[in-house]
């Protein structure tokens, strides 16, 4: 089953590009469970010492409409390390009719096949992610970066994420080339994506190197330049799990189990797919951007 994740971008300070990065859940690296935990034993201990029934009643009344609004989403897993990058707390959502918060234009999205909706700033990106496999499918609209080469620019990106999850040490580059996109057309001409892939040690969160994992990076960089945008496709596929990862907690440490064995798409079918069917049904998104 895949999980959605919503992440903002940031600006970097080098030649301003935006660029996100892995959020482990809704609700930050510890996990909303353990700010209700923190939470109760304070409104138990407020309903024990207050007198008389309609006072203790009113606390739990308190209780069950704080877990209302915040339900306990439990984290999901993530590979790489969640830095410059914004997480959506469980707070409630924007009201369909609310368009501007703060200066910011806000958007009603479908989520999960249209089957649920919410509303958010459309500088949010998504992450889909298999908690139960800890791999993830990235998509990201970035500034266009000009002054990087059409050709080299899949390799660019790879070379940029690993350099940023201070892994440039350990990226061994296993491939580069291009797909063909099915239904992306510029004129009378398919839109092509350069492709990079390569394998690195990268920890989770905030862990040290000592618990890095083995990955696999697929990415693919769509350039659509008539909207000044580098759309960037990455694909994370975990090879080796360290047994001190906190991706150890919901995949079993050791070497990852191939996906044919737990009857799931090889993730380098599923990067293929999502590129290859990779298409723009509304160009205002990128007017649109804040």
């Amino acid at each position: 089953m895949l999980f959605v994740t919503l992440l903002g971008m940031n600006q970097l300070n080098s030649g301003g590009l935006c660029r996100v990065r892995w959020a482990a859940g809704f609700a930050g690296p510890s996990g909303a469970a353990s700010v209700h935990a923190a939470e109760q034993p304070a409104l138990a201990n407020r309903s024990a010492t207050a007198a008389g029934e309609e006072e203790s009643a009113a606390a739990a009344r308190e209780i069950d409409a704080r877990r209302l609004r915040h339900p306990p989403y439990k984290a999901l897993p993530s590979i790489a390390k969640p830095t410059d990058f914004l997480l959506l707390s469980c707070s409630p959502p924007p009201s369909p009719t609310e368009r501007r918060m703060s200066g910011e234009r806000c958007v009603g999205r479908p989520l999960f096949g249209g089957a649920v909706s919410s509303t958010f700033p459309v500088r949010f990106q998504e992450v889909f992610v298999d908690p139960a496999r800890d791999e993830s499918l990235i998509f990201e609209l970035l500034d266009l970066k000009g002054e990087v080469e059409d050709g080299g620019s899949a390799l660019w990106f790879l070379r940029d994420i690993a350099n940023e999850q201070e892994a440039g040490d350990s990226l061994v580059v296993e491939h580069s080339g291009t797909i063909e996109l099915g239904g992306l057309r510029f004129g009378d001409a398919p839109a092509v994506a350069g492709t990079a892939v390569g394998q690195l040690a990268i920890s989770k969160g905030r862990q040290s190197r000592e618990a890095q994992n083995i990955v696999r990076l697929y990415l693919a960089n769509i350039r659509l330049k008539n909207a000044a945008t580098d759309v960037v496709i990455t694909v994370y596929e975990p090879l080796l799990i360290n047994p001190l990862s906190e991706s150890a907690r919901a995949v079993a440490a050791g070497p990852a189990v191939p996906a044919e064995q737990a009857g799931c798409l090889p993730m380098s079918e599923i990067f293929k797919l999502a590129v290859m069917n990779f298409n723009v049904h509304d160009w205002n998104l990128f007017n649109g951007s804040t």
